[in-house]
Order: C-alpha cells, then structure tokens, then sequence
C-alpha cells in the first residue's frame, strides 16, 4: 500500500509496548516479534493512538525537532510502510 500524506493512520490492536531508556521496544502479540522503534519511531507510536491524518503527523514532528519538511515526509512515510508491512498500523 502507498501511504500518502491524506491518510488516515492509526495504531494496530495487540502490541505490547515498553520504554526503555528513553526508546520504545514493542512486541507483537500477533506475530510474536520484537520491534525497537527507537525515540522518534516512539514519538510517532505514542502520536499514532488515535486516528491522525499524516501530514497533521508530519507537522506535530515538526514542532518537536529540527528537521526539515521535506526529510520528515519521506523518513515519516517509510517509517509508517515498514509499520504497515508488519501489520502493526492500518491506514485508511
């Protein structure tokens, strides 16, 4: 699936998930493997509780670190495929 900046992105059902010195470590109930999503893949977890559009993502990240626009978008979409292809997200 193509994640676009329009979609709708939203934590999937069934993960365990711990901070670990400042990181966050999941495991997945469904596929029964550990995942580090490091401190900004953290931030992007806790931001994805509830339904948010991606671009409204992209903005929240914007706010909290000095990154530029366009470097957030593409790190922030393949972040979220990565999510996808291990159908621990959905997108709408």
């Amino acid at each position: 699936m193509t994640v676009l900046v329009n979609n709708i992105v939203v934590q999937g059902e069934g993960n365990i998930v711990s901070d670990m010195g400042g990181e966050k470590v999941m495991l997945s109930i469904e596929n029964g493997k550990y995942y580090n999503l490091g401190e900004i893949g953290g931030e992007i977890w806790d931001l994805i509780r509830e339904p948010i559009e991606v671009n409204q993502l992209i903005q929240k990240l914007l706010f909290v670190f000095q990154v530029e626009k366009e470097e957030c978008e593409d790190q922030v979409i393949s972040f979220l495929k990565d999510l996808y292809k291990e159908d621990l997200i959905k997108i709408r």
